[in-house]
């Protein structure tokens, strides 16, 4: 039987049940690789509940240094019953099938194009340990043990790893050390090496190991924010809880004690949002963190903060969709329902972070873009870079930076005789100028409304008032289009008459795509959107090509409706390349379906649309 022969390059996949303790087992394993100096991309796939339903956990090893899921497993570690069919049919022919042997399985069970490897790891736990839960425990890390032997991983690696995670805990490392080397005792006397292989290497530098979530927490930190309100919700939670330990670490006046920044549980997503939107009215720099069904009970607040020019930054952690939908499943299906939140003619900023590096700097971003415009300023990320691990650059912070809070008028300008109107556009960009309350005692204060105004906030249903003001909003929403993060161009090794979009958790799939397209002869323009409003390079890259594909995750193609409802563009000209089903998107699919339709165009005539 062929198999398959890799180094330093495949993808395994963990099939256990929540709640056995697989999950520190399968981090050690992938951080254990990482530590050997080669990168990984773990992903972890979880039920919504606490306790008994399936979970998976998938790393990508990668010596190349790609970060996105490749499609395919080389290697599964099949520890659950109740998922064994799925989970056998999913390997590659040639691959590795690894499995707990102690009860015997008819040969039906098994597929006659992969190497079964069983190890009796229920029987040896059972004989080890007494404590039923030590029982469950210790079979995961026994397990690690068997394929540190099978695959060639440095043993001291994760023994190294231990002694981080149980530090002062003597009984529990000895413990995990005494079932590592019992599954590698186990694997030495019994099993042979396997063609995936481990090796040490050099490919990791400087890089940092993190989530999304804590990198955004980070960046909010970083960017001014003193006031955080939030509900807990999947999968977004992490954000104000590491937001609050970061605050406990940076925000805490070493001489008195005293607490720079208020947390807020709310008890529901709409009074977080309300204290969100008071905290920004008052000068705060002020944020949530929430997920898609959070957005859609903020909405009236959100339109409120809109229309009365309030700051307000909503780190959105996006999940599968609608209703409660699939509350540990991934998608970027919050487009159209952030960017346009709230009843009436609302448009909002969102920006789109590729990486956990890029939550850090855009956190900072949003929060002085949400000053500088006075409005709601969407930071969309999802639960794929949030909630999972991944390679980034060091976080980068300039110690010259100064907060950018827009046009506030200081008591100074009121003195000085600076005329004021707060809803008035003096400079033409829509923007007009704030004060913040208690400026001064007697100048610059007016009244914050959610109903219609003059450009001097006083209640006005004129319909030339109504006019000025919202055709102003929309002056400021073109004005933002050119303070967002610009996207990013990479052109074609040659000429190309097609080009590619994508955004945010798409891009570690889409770059290895782009060079397995490359490679079958098909080349690409791509450009990485950053930001809504989109930027007027963003027209001109769909002008210069025939036909421009538009990679998201979602079902009803959002960013494409967006580009084709904001930029007026011909439907035809974009096509559809959609992933939906709540796992993260991989090259594979990106390169066989961008194939599929690059074939289609090739028997069609130059110039002609085709209708996705």
């Amino acid at each position: 039987m062929n198999r398959i022969e890799a180094l330093n390059d495949f993808v395994i996949k963990f099939a256990n049940v929540n709640g056995s303790g697989s999950a520190s087992a399968n981090e050690l394993f992938a951080k254990a690789v990482l530590r050997m100096g080669v990168p990984v991309s773990p992903r972890n796939i979880f039920p919504s509940n606490i306790q008994g339903l399936p979970t998976w956990y998938e790393v990508r090893v990668s010596e190349r240094g790609w970060l996105g899921r490749r499609g395919g497993i080389d290697m599964m570690v099949a520890m659950n019953p109740q998922t064994w069919a799925q989970d056998v049919a999913e390997v590659e022919p040639g691959g590795y099938l690894f499995y707990d042997s102690t009860r015997p399985l008819p040969a039906s069970a098994f597929r006659d194009d992969l190497n079964v490897i069983g190890m009796p790891v229920t029987a040896i736990c059972n004989a080890t340990y007494e404590d039923p839960r030590q029982r469950t425990l210790f079979k995961n890390i026994m397990v690690l043990g068997a394929l540190s032997v099978l695959m060639d991983i440095d043993p001291a690696v994760i023994e190294a790893l231990f002694g981080e995670q149980y530090r002062g805990k003597e009984r529990l490392l000895e413990s995990n050390v005494r079932a590592l080397h019992s599954g590698r005792s186990f694997a030495k006397d019994h099993l042979q090496p396997i063609g995936l292989q481990v090796r040490r290497a050099d490919k990791v530098g400087q890089r940092i190991f993190v989530e999304g979530n804590a990198a955004a927490a980070l960046g909010a930190v970083y960017g001014g924010a003193t006031v955080c309100a939030w509900y807990p919700i999947t999968p977004s939670s992490s954000v104000a809880e590491a937001f609050e330990k970061y605050c406990q670490k940076f925000r805490v006046d070493p001489a008195t004690g005293e607490h720079n920044y208020a947390i807020v549980q709310a008890e529901d997503e709409i009074a977080s949002i309300g204290m969100v939107t008071g905290a920004g009215w008052n000068g705060a720099r002020a944020f949530t963190a929430t997920s898609g069904p959070g957005v859609s009970l903020m909405t009236e607040f959100i339109g409120l903060a809109y229309f009365a020019e309030i700051p307000v930054t909503i780190i959105n952690v996006q999940r599968g969709g609608p209703s409660t939908g699939m509350p540990t499943r991934t998608q970027q299906a919050d487009l159209l329902s952030c960017g346009y939140a709230s009843h009436g003619d609302t448009k909002h900023v969102m920006l789109f972070p590729q990486d956990p590096g890029e939550c850090f700097q855009m956190a900072a971003d949003a929060l002085d873009l949400a000053d500088r415009l006075q409005t709601p300023v969407f930071l969309m990320t999802d639960l794929d870079i949030g909630m999972n691990q991944r390679l980034c650059e060091p976080f980068a912070w300039d110690e010259g930076r100064s907060y950018d809070r827009g046009k506030v008028m200081s008591a100074a300008d009121l003195d000085a005789g600076k005329a004021f109107a707060r809803y008035k556009d003096v400079d033409g960009d829509g923007i007009p100028w704030r004060t913040l309350p208690g400026a001064h005692p007697s100048k610059g204060a007016y009244f914050t409304r959610g109903t219609t105004r003059n450009p001097q906030a006083q209640y006005s249903e004129a319909g030339p008032d109504y006019l000025y003001n919202v055709q102003r909003l929309l002056k400021k929403f073109n004005t933002a289009a050119t303070l967002v993060p610009p996207p990013l161009l990479r052109a074609a090794a040659r000429k190309s008459r097609l080009g590619v979009l994508y955004f945010g958790s798409t891009s570690p799939a889409m770059d290895e795509a782009l060079e397995a397209l490359a490679a079958a002869g098909i080349h690409l323009d791509a450009m990485r959107l950053r930001a809504f409003p989109f930027p007027a390079s963003v027209s001109a890259f769909i002008a210069s090509h025939d036909h421009v594909f538009v990679v998201e995750q979602n079902r009803d193609a959002q960013m494409r409706t967006l580009l084709i409802t904001e930029l007026e563009i011909d439907p035809a000209w974009l096509i559809k390349v959609l992933h939906y089903d709540g796992t993260p998107i991989t090259a594979r699919f990106i390169t066989q379906a961008i194939t599929e339709h690059v074939h289609a165009l090739a028997v069609a005539p130059r110039r002609e649309r085709i209708t996705p």
